[in-house]
């Protein structure tokens, strides 16, 4: 293969679109927190509620975790992962979510 197809070929694949959207990155983002915080941000027990938070208050909490100014035993963690970009994107995905009433999950064997 010349070199000139190969650089060719390189520049022709760095050109093609990922497929994934800015919405589809704060989706799968925001997906992660649904282990803790529940589908859509709304939690059912234990983690604070993410649906329907006021936008500027989710970004001073998560830039007070990135920072270590609040105390946490695992936020700090996803935090520092975020880029300032994706904790206002995230903002704004749980400020438009519906905050729903939520009832703590039966426990198991049905009581």
């Amino acid at each position: 293969m010349s070199r000139r197809l190969a650089i060719g070929l390189c520049v022709a694949c760095c050109a093609l679109p990922t497929g994934v959207s800015g919405d589809d990155h704060v989706r799968v983002l925001a997906a992660s927190c649904a282990a803790c915080h529940g589908t859509a941000g709304n939690s059912v027990g234990g983690t604070p509620k993410l649906a329907g938070l006021d936008r500027s208050h989710f970004i001073l909490q998560m830039q007070s975790f990135r920072d270590g100014s609040r105390p946490s035993s695992v936020m700090h963690h996803h935090a520092k992962g975020l880029t300032l970009q994706e904790i206002e994107q995230l903002a704004d995905h749980f400020a438009t979510q519906p905050r729903l009433a939520g009832q703590a999950p039966r426990p198991l064997g049905g009581m």
